[in-house]
């Protein structure tokens, strides 16, 4: 191999490309297994982003189940998620070109069995011995009123115009489950301010011979207990996973009691942002297979539910997620550091495994990947903040004597979620071009107990701001990075991060906020149903107190501002109005500072087309390139930036927000 170029930190050359990224990925989840058959959905970037539902048969062999133009996709609660189902060969899916229910039996066409998309549906089951799905329906024929969620049965045979409700007059419903002999269905409800995470309730009630709801009772959960992912065993009991001790454990009720099979500071369960996830699957009446979580770090187990032994397995993947379980196998979602998010089947009592798909296909020598280091760093009032540190690597390319790289600060979005360390070609196309990357776990964030994810509440815009702040003055200290090329970057709830980071803090030179939030007042009036009182929480009650909404809305705050800043838009954003960073981009470029502003007509809230995605990776290179004032190694598209050329003055302190 040939000596290393000496060349500046972000003008490294770089196999791992834009376009290769969009060319060899796809979005891999909603696992399902149905007999010797495995099925996942799969979103393409180069189909225009569609999502589309394949199948793999015991012989090996994969079979797409909805060819184009079919989008395998849900719109409720806007994030979607449980789009399909499926049982003894017939699948149901939600058609997301129409909103409607299709239903295909053993490979043949898909036929609708709903009206149009007035009606979503969500996270079903079928009920094969009643000839009908059972799921979650949200109702928006009412026009100007807050649309009705409930439980509904769907004739498989489309004769009930839409579906017949089963139980209603909670605001939400999630997890619909029927039992191995159909005689019961468990639930998940919940009621506004809460989000889900925060309390909800899990109920069962016994079906009556008509298929209708009777006799209903309340198994676990509350105002102040969250609830995750009911399923039930072969005999009859009911397992399902609390945060009752402060971390998400799991637990069974049986004969009317409810006792605690596993507890340990680890998380067994997620944040139910999407519909139809699962981290554990039943084996047996005693045995469970579940995925959890320790500081931010997933790992498969086996779990004797009689002892409550929990046997974790050796396997190479850190993020786990998607568990399922039939004939012996487990199947889950995985990806490690090194390894991209693929399906794998698992026989656990072997430990032979099968990758049955692959996110990437694209292969990499490992000399130009980053593998992310776990740290913890001192954060505000004498508590610890986590995050992972990826440092610049690249096989073919150092760097000067005494350089030190720029650093990128990014964190999830929720803000109610998490980082993940499976392989992501977004965060090496940063760190094989001589980029540094803190992916920060913010208090706030799920993985590391109740108590850290409620540090947030009440205080969004700052625990969150604070702990990028302090994950990136670390590395400083620590002579990794360069303190005066420090940049913060984000996405949803994360750019509204990224924007008070740069309105109401001193240490960032640049941004980038993708399809951010700017102005929290306009939250609380143009979101969606499912998020329309979140802000209850992280904030305060509006409008008894617009006052915190206002402080801390970076669009309020614009004498903070000082650094140069990028803003990446889709124009049919349902969540974050493209209103926000089209006032936003007129504020800041008004007051003369180096702004850019990159829209994207048909994209909603994140980007699924691979014509966008390569348009964000190349452009933000091109506004680091120039606001740090380096030459990438490759030719690369320019974006426009207003106000370029003006100097920004000095900023003397950093402004106080309501603690």
């Amino acid at each position: 191999m040939p000596e290393p170029i000496i060349a500046p930190y972000g003008a490294w050359p770089s196999p791992i490309t834009a376009e290769l990224i969009v060319a060899g990925t796809v979005r891999l989840g909603e696992v399902a297994v149905d007999g010797d058959d495995v099925y996942w959905a799969e979103g393409r970037p180069s189909e225009g982003g569609r999502t589309t539902l394949v199948r793999r048969g015991a012989d090996g062999r994969t079979t797409e189940v909805t060819p184009a133009p079919a989008d395998v996709r849900t719109r409720v609660h806007e994030y979607g998620g449980g789009a399909y189902t499926v049982a003894g060969g017939t699948v149901v899916y939600s058609d997301g070109t129409d909103g409607r229910l299709r239903r295909v039996d053993h490979g043949g066409d898909p036929c609708p069995i709903t009206p149009g998309a007035a009606l979503r549906y969500a996270d079903g089951v079928i009920d094969r011995g009643r000839g009908r799905l059972v799921c979650v329906r949200e109702d928006h024929r009412e026009a100007g009123r807050e649309p009705v969620n409930s439980l509904v049965a769907v004739d498989l045979a489309g004769d009930d115009a839409g579906g017949r409700i089963l139980v209603a007059g909670h605001d939400f419903y999630a997890s619909p489950r029927l039992s191995v002999d159909g005689s019961r269905l468990a639930w998940l409800t919940w009621n506004h301010p809460n989000m889900p995470w925060d309390g909800c309730e899990l109920w069962v009630g016994d079906l009556a011979a008509d298929g209708t709801v009777g006799a209903a009772e309340r198994v676990a959960g509350g105002g102040a207990e969250s609830i995750w992912q009911p399923e039930w065993s072969p005999d009859g009991a009911l397992f399902f996973v609390s945060d009752r001790t402060g971390w998400w454990n799991p637990y069974r009720w049986r004969g009317g009691r409810v006792d605690a099979i596993h507890a340990s500071e680890a998380e067994f369960g997620l944040p139910h942002w999407l519909f139809g996830w699962s981290t554990y699957a039943v084996v047996g009446p005693d045995r469970l297979v579940c995925a959890y979580s320790e500081d931010g770090t997933w790992r498969l187990a086996t779990l004797d539910a009689g002892r409550g032994e929990l046997a974790p397995l050796a396997l190479p993947y850190t993020d786990i997620d998607e568990v399922r379980a039939a004939g012996g196998r487990v199947v889950f979602r995985s990806g490690g550091p090194t390894a991209p998010t693929a399906i794998v089947s698992l026989d656990p009592a072997t430990g032979e495994r099968e990758e049955l798909r692959r996110a990437s296909d694209v292969s990499l020598d490992p000399g130009y990947l980053s593998t992310p280091r776990p740290i913890a760093f001192p954060t505000e009032e004498g508590l610890t903040a986590h995050a992972f540190f990826y440092p610049p690597t690249n096989r073919d390319a150092t760097a000067p004597p005494g350089e030190l790289p720029p650093l990128l600060v990014q964190s999830h979005g929720g803000p109610t979620s998490a980082t993940s360390t499976a392989l992501d070609l977004g965060v090496q196309y940063w760190t094989s071009r001589g980029f540094a990357v803190l992916d920060v776990d913010y208090g706030g964030s799920t993985g590391y107990g109740r108590a850290y994810r409620e540090r947030l509440d009440g205080r969004w815009g700052i625990v969150d701001v604070d702990d990028c702040v302090n994950g990136a003055r670390f590395l400083v200290e620590e002579g990794l990075v360069d303190p005066d090329r420090l940049a913060i970057r984000g996405r949803s709830a994360s750019g509204f991060t990224t924007l008070a980071a740069l309105a109401f803090r001193d240490t960032f030179r640049a941004g980038a906020s993708h399809f951010g939030i700017g102005d929290l007042e306009t939250m609380t009036r143009d979101t969606h149903k499912f998020e329309s009182r979140y802000l209850d929480r992280l904030i305060g009650p509006y409008p008894e107190r617009a006052d915190l909404y206002r402080e801390r809305s970076p669009i309020h705050h614009l004498d903070g501002f000082d650094a140069p800043l990028i803003l990446f838009q889709g124009l049919e954003d349902k969540v974050v109005p493209p209103d926000q960073a089209e006032t936003m981009y007129e504020a800041v470029r008004s007051k003369g500072l180096p702004i850019a502003y990159v829209p994207f007509p048909g994209e909603g809230h994140g980007f699924r087309r691979g014509e966008t995605i390569t348009r964000v990776l190349v452009g933000e290179l091109a506004f680091y390139a120039r606001v740090f004032g380096f030459a990438p190694a490759e030719a690369i598209a320019p974006v426009p930036i207003a106000n370029l050329d003006v100097p920004v003055a000095p900023r003397a302190a950093e402004q106080e927000v309501s603690r």
